[in-house]
């Protein structure tokens, strides 16, 4: 499986950025995703996370209404829709996959698979 996250970048506080995860490498449907971020000194967090049925959807506290993930599986993409950024959302994002999870817990050692990181900055 490979993931290939795109769509980071610089942008000011209010405004909003669209990541998108590319899936490739086995049968997208049968892996729940999700999005994690790591700042400088932080551990890395967990964001946001989809069923593989798309029928569920799971966000941290923190991005709570401003954040929407979705899933399409038409294109094999996973997308974070990030709206009223703060400074503190300022961080490296990372896609991540599990296969056949239906659960809500979404911890980091519990994905099995990660792409590289997109940068996202948000300028106060």
């Amino acid at each position: 499986v490979q993931l290939q996250a795109s769509g980071g970048g610089l942008v000011q506080a209010g405004g909003s950025l669209r990541l998108s995860c590319a899936f490739s490498g086995d049968t997208f449907s049968n892996y729940a995703m999700g999005w994690f971020r790591q700042a400088p000194g932080k551990e890395r967090e967990f964001v946001a996370a989809i069923s593989w049925s798309g029928a569920s959807t799971y966000y941290a506290d923190s991005v709570k209404g401003r954040f929407t993930i979705s899933r399409d599986v038409g294109k094999n993409t996973v997308y974070l829709q990030m709206n009223s950024l703060k400074a503190e959302d300022t961080a490296v994002y990372y896609c991540a996959a599990r296969k056949y999870y239906s659960g809500g817990y979404f911890g980091v050692h519990q994905m099995g698979y990660w792409g590289k990181g997109t940068q996202v900055t948000v300028s106060s």
